[in-house]
């Protein structure tokens, strides 16, 4: 399974997670959804690389060109509610994509006790199909493995790209348990040691979805 670690070479992914971690910044909403989303557009455009091509003849107003256009069906997956607009940075790129929604939450039985429930799933079939499933943080990596679990209910699909702007290093090695390892390919915009007794990545930046679209009660 190949991870790809957007921290170890900075970029411009680097500034918009300063900002994304900033707590200085953090009470601009909008600025926080569009950092979000300019990371999914990086994301897209280094997955888009890694792609199969196939070569079409394209008329211009004087000849013909010969371009090179994605040869894969990409399916675009993500989970409510703080995935969106981390979704709509892939789907900017991915613009022919289909696309799957997962609504997974925590219910908690104790403070710190709690289990991750599926509650709602929107997906195209994906037999055969490129899946990039986008969840901005991956704590512990159950919400991904189980809304993964959730999508296979519409196939199996050729390839998974697992997306996350943070993830925490246990969930980095979850991932690798638990998702097929010769059809996964991680992309994290940078890895952090811990996670605390609530599950919240450390340093990490506070709740993604909170700090997206406001404080639920």
């Amino acid at each position: 399974m190949e991870i790809h670690d957007f921290a170890l070479t900075p970029s411009l992914v680097s500034q918009y997670m300063a900002e994304l971690r900033d707590v200085n910044v953090q009470n601009d909403m909008m600025r926080f959804r569009r950092n979000l989303e300019r990371i999914g557009e990086i994301m897209a455009y280094e997955i888009s690389r890694t792609m199969k091509y196939d070569t079409v003849e394209v008329t211009t107003p004087l000849d013909t060109a010969s371009c090179q256009v994605i040869g894969e069906q990409v399916v675009l997956g993500t989970i409510f509610r703080a995935g969106v607009p981390f979704h709509q940075g892939f789907l900017n790129f991915f613009d022919k994509a289909q696309n799957a929604f997962v609504s997974a939450y925590r219910k908690y039985k104790e403070k710190e006790n709690f289990d991750v429930f599926i509650e709602y799933l929107a997906s195209p079939r994906l037999d055969g199909k490129t899946l990039i499933l986008a969840d901005p943080m991956l704590a512990t990596g159950a919400s991904m493995e189980l809304s993964y679990r959730a999508l296979l209910t519409k196939g199996t699909p050729a390839h998974i790209h697992v997306a996350s702007v943070i993830a925490s290093q246990a969930a980095i090695d979850y991932i690798k348990q638990t998702f097929p390892a010769d059809r996964t390919t991680v992309w994290v915009g940078a890895v952090d040691s811990e996670i605390n007794s609530h599950s919240y990545i450390v340093p990490g930046l506070g709740d993604a979805g909170d700090l997206a679209y406001g404080i639920k009660e």
